[in-house]
Order: structure tokens, then sequence, then C-alpha cells
């Protein structure tokens, strides 16, 4: 579980940075709005990241320093960002139901943390959703 924790703690100070970098690279009329919910984003994920560490620690473990995949990809259009940002939170979701797994009938207390944030992800992973979406599409965005 220390060692899933430890991605977990990776992938969320990545999109921190992340975030951070899509907030400063947005230009434009709406640029207040959505550099705003960059920014929001930027620090929901250092508070996940905190909360990772403390489960580590809570464990015995010693919480990473490494950062996950930082990889640029030089699209920040609107668009581009939201793609990279889906693609992130999936991976972060991913992590969360790994853990999840480790912890069943092991550890109620990593099991709820791991579906605490399991709901957090997948509300984020609808809004981006939506934000990627036509006006009017009812179906789930399709890359």
């Amino acid at each position: 579980m220390i060692e899933a924790l430890n991605r977990i703690l990776e992938l969320e100070l990545a999109g921190v940075v992340k975030y951070t970098h899509y907030a400063l690279m947005v230009y434009g009329y709406n640029r207040i709005p959505i550099v705003s919910w960059l920014k929001g984003n930027a620090a929901e994920g250092l508070t996940h990241a905190q909360k990772a560490g403390e489960m580590v620690t809570l464990l015995g473990g010693h919480p990473s320093l490494r950062i996950g995949s930082l990889l640029e990809t030089h699209q920040h259009d609107i668009g581009g960002i939201l793609r990279e940002s889906l693609e992130h939170e999936r991976a972060a979701l991913e992590a969360y139901y790994a853990l999840l797994a480790l912890a069943e009938n092991h550890s109620v207390l990593m099991e709820e943390y791991a579906r605490e944030m399991i709901v957090l992800e997948e509300l984020h992973l609808d809004e981006v959703d939506k934000m990627l979406r036509r006006p009017g599409d009812l179906a789930t965005f399709q890359p």
C-alpha cells in the first residue's frame, strides 16, 4: 500500500505542476475563469498529495520526493489543456482504484480514503468531460 500511495503522491504533485503551468499558458477572452479553475485544480492536487503523504507515514513509510511524468506537449489551446487534464485525471483515478484493491479486507481506513478520493476524481473527470463536449452533446467525450 505504501508503494501505491507514493505513486498517488507523485501523480498528484505532477498535477500541481501541470495545472500551474496550464494556468500560465491561457490567453484570450475567457482567461480569467479558466485560469481560476486551473489554479483551483493545482491547489486541490497539493491537498491530495499532502493527504497521500500522510497516509504513507501513517503506515510507517517514507513519502516519495519524486514527481510523476511532466511531458510537455506544447498543446496550449484550451482543448489541448483539457485533453491533457483528462488523461492525467484518468491516471490518478486508476492509481486510487489500485490502492482500493490493495486495501480491501486489510484496512478500512485505506479503503475509505481510496473510495473518497475515487469519488472526487470521478467527479473531476466528469467536469472535464463536460467541458470538452460541444453545447448540446449528451454523450461523453471520446478522444
